[in-house]
């Protein structure tokens, strides 16, 4: 597993909260947590979003990619999870993150202060060198698209 070095400025809004951390040894995601003001949760209403302020600014490194993915825990039980899943934090950036939340669920769902509310993922990440051309390399699958690398044949439920 490559490390890398991750440097996060934590704002005023966020001194009390723990910076992300892996839940477990083999945790791919760090936990992101609200930075709401106490006593004062967000709510979001049934079918409602929001965007969810962490407090934190970060600077990733040339070629890291932040992917900002839902907790699956929020998914299953309160059908609440990352609306543009999975958002992109971009190294260039140097703002403070903000995840957009969705609520599915049927009820409304308050984010409290310190509440995980979903988790960073770092990725590498290639740019690519744009060349137009006039015709592309045949395959075997060629134009064929949704559902045609299944069996051949349609599954239906009468």
């Amino acid at each position: 597993m490559r490390k890398i070095k991750l440097r996060v400025m934590r704002l005023a809004h966020a001194a009390d909260l723990p910076l992300p951390a892996y839940q477990s040894a083999g945790a791919a995601g760090l936990d992101l947590m609200a930075a709401v003001p106490a006593g004062a949760p967000l709510v979001i209403a049934p079918g409602g979003r929001t965007a969810v302020p962490t407090g934190l600014a970060f600077a990733l490194p040339p070629g890291i990619e932040g992917q900002i993915r839902p907790r699956s825990g929020l998914a299953l039980r309160y059908g609440v999870t990352v609306l543009n899943s999975p958002g992109t934090l971009d190294p260039d950036y140097r703002g403070e993150l903000h995840v957009i939340l969705a609520n599915f669920g049927e009820a409304p769902f308050p984010v409290a202060r310190g509440a995980r509310i979903a988790q960073l993922v770092l990725s590498a990440t290639v740019q690519a060198s744009i060349c137009e051309v006039a015709n592309l390399d045949e395959t075997t699958r060629g134009v064929r698209g949704f559902g045609s690398t299944g069996t051949g044949r349609e599954e239906r439920s009468d």
